[in-house]
């Protein structure tokens, strides 16, 4: 009796385990076939610009922020300020050096 148990019992977890394989082949036939690849391409290849439009429009939102940052930090939609009045005002001298381009032999 025991022995017809353990036969049965054998004989059902390789019909289990043949089944599985048998199903696991089949579904990795079917997504490598030409179908199968082309279905992943299709699907990866609308995922991908949906997730560009995602990036784009975040750097987009960023950048704004991180511009508004940086011209509140410089003041740079404010008004320059005015000299007082009566203040004397510096004039600063500059030294120009004229090179002439056709000394260098070009």
């Amino acid at each position: 009796m025991r022995r017809l148990f353990w036969l049965s019992l054998g004989a059902g977890a390789g019909v289990y385990a043949t089944h599985r394989v048998k199903r696991r082949v089949e579904r990795f036939a079917r997504t490598w076939s030409p179908e199968g690849v082309a279905a992943r391409a299709v699907t990866a290849g609308q995922g991908a610009g949906d997730r560009l439009r995602h990036f784009a429009s975040d750097v987009r939102t960023e950048m704004e922020a991180r511009e508004a940052e940086l011209r509140e930090a410089v003041r740079m939609d404010q008004a320059p300020p005015e000299p007082p009045e009566g203040a004397p005002r510096r004039v600063l001298r500059a030294r120009y050096t004229i090179i002439d381009d056709d000394k260098d032999g070009h």
